[in-house]
């Protein structure tokens, strides 16, 4: 697949110094600039793509890990439901407060510089948080690694949009992919490895901050470079033009008024809602399955069976998506797999669990799908960095109460009726805002300069 990816960077090298010949002056290197795509090499894209992916493999074994083992770390910490569910609310919270300083940060050190600091902390928070004592030092040591989860978050659509302008799809589809066998992974061996290692919770967490610094390596080479050494900026300022005149190069122009645009909103707020459901899912699920009657190694590996179902719908929905006008009949079919696993679970929790599992990683889905729509609802990559940090940080701020309304219900019901009930409620609107979302526009055409 990298090879792939290597010859499809050569034609698009290769068109890209076709089009310098043609250029006027504007578009030709700058002192200080980025390097040209000359100096671009295959070994290099390798790289690049090799770092996605495993930044994309840490991005969720700190929550899904926690949530194989959370009655033995409630038990262990002495955590009430309440709190619980609070911590489970942590993920959206840090993403919302930590995201949206993503683009900012990426402007003043490079986003590979970003991201490398973010899989250092996610490093550093998964090894500290076992065994920082008490409550206060978990959640501590939790919101250390979230934080690099959150700005990486934010960043991969950039990256992609940057650095693979011409195959949107296909490495989103690739980071997302990874991002769910990492989540699908943790969610199944977590139980497994804490028994191997002894049974104790403690080494069963701190074990995944192992995958973390082998994510640390493949970034060091890119630190210090801020730029794509592509002509990425004078092909998106030629976008929509016409007679070769190209229009200012993205970096000088001013920002987006982004708030201004309906289909930001529509997309945040979809986002917003298939991250309640995700963390709704991540951190309560396994629990839902065990309190039915199920054991808690079945319990993990059916939570894995819903996350892994989106390794391979990952990479085919984005190329499907790129393919459309609208992406609405997509968010409709996911929408309805996750009233019908919603359903299921209501009805006959034990009987068809592996069913509605299926189902609900099906739903799941609905991730990947939103960060194709985020490269593909704005022009440039300026637009998208805006985009990116607007919608994955209002969506996050939007999914925060979510996971912890579930665990004030579940413990004040003494049941999960009325939390799968509220799941299931919360599906509607996530189809309807989901589908304006995936109308054929841009921001740059709603939000006015």
């Amino acid at each position: 697949m990298m090879d792939l990816m290597v010859s499809e960077e050569t034609r698009t090298e290769t068109r890209t110094d076709m089009s310098e010949t043609r250029t006027t002056p504007a578009t030709r290197a700058v002192p200080g600039k980025a390097p040209s795509a000359r100096a671009w090499t295959p070994w290099t894209t390798r790289l690049l793509v090799l770092g996605i992916v495993l930044a994309a493999f840490n991005l969720r074994p700190a929550i899904t890990s926690l949530g194989a083992l959370l009655e033995e770390v409630r038990d262990g910490l002495g955590m009430s439901g309440s709190v619980a569910g609070l911590l489970t609310s942590v993920p959206p919270l840090c993403f919302a407060v930590f995201g949206v300083m993503a683009p900012r940060l990426a402007r003043r050190f490079g986003p590979g510089a970003v991201v490398c600091a973010g899989m250092v902390a996610i490093t550093a928070g998964l090894l500290i948080r076992p065994y920082a004592g008490g409550t206060a030092g978990f959640l501590a040591a939790t919101a250390l690694a979230l934080m690099g989860i959150a700005v990486s978050n934010v960043l991969m659509p950039v990256i992609v949009k940057r650095y693979f302008p011409d195959r949107v799809g296909s490495m989103t589809g690739l980071y997302s992919m990874a991002l769910a066998f990492g989540t699908s992974v943790a969610a199944a061996a977590t139980v497994p490895v804490t028994n191997a290692l002894g049974g104790g919770w403690q080494p069963g967490l701190a074990v995944w901050a192992a995958l973390g610094a082998a994510a640390v390596l493949p970034w060091i080479p890119f630190v210090r470079q801020r730029e794509a050494p592509t002509a990425a900026p004078a092909q998106e300022g030629s976008a929509g033009t016409s007679g070769g005149q190209g229009a200012a190069p993205a970096a000088e122009q001013p920002p987006l008024r982004i708030t201004r645009s309906r289909t930001a909103w529509a997309l945040a707020v979809f986002f917003g809602l298939q991250a309640t459901a995700a963390y709704i899912t991540m951190g309560w699920m396994a629990q839902v399955f065990r309190d039915s009657g199920v054991s808690a190694g079945t319990a993990g590996l059916l939570l894995a069976v819903i996350m892994v179902m989106g390794v391979p719908l990952a990479f085919v929905i984005p190329r499907v998506a790129t393919r459309l006008p609208h992406q609405g009949p997509i968010v409709v079919v996911l929408g309805v797999c996750g009233l019908a696993g919603y359903a299921g679970l209501y009805f006959a929790p034990v009987g068809g669990a592996w069913a509605w599992a299926l189902l609900l990683g099906v739903s799941n889905c609905a991730f990947p799908l939103a960060l194709t729509m985020v490269g593909m609802r704005a022009r440039t990559g300026a637009g998208v960095a805006q985009l990116s940090a607007f919608a994955q940080s209002t969506g996050y701020l939007i999914s925060i109460p979510g996971p912890l309304l579930v665990g004030v219900l579940y413990q004040h019901s003494g049941g999960w009726g009325l939390p799968i009930t509220l799941m299931c409620a919360l599906m509607v609107p996530q189809i309807v805002v989901g589908v304006l979302a995936g109308r054929d526009r841009t921001v740059e055409d709603e939000a006015g300069r």
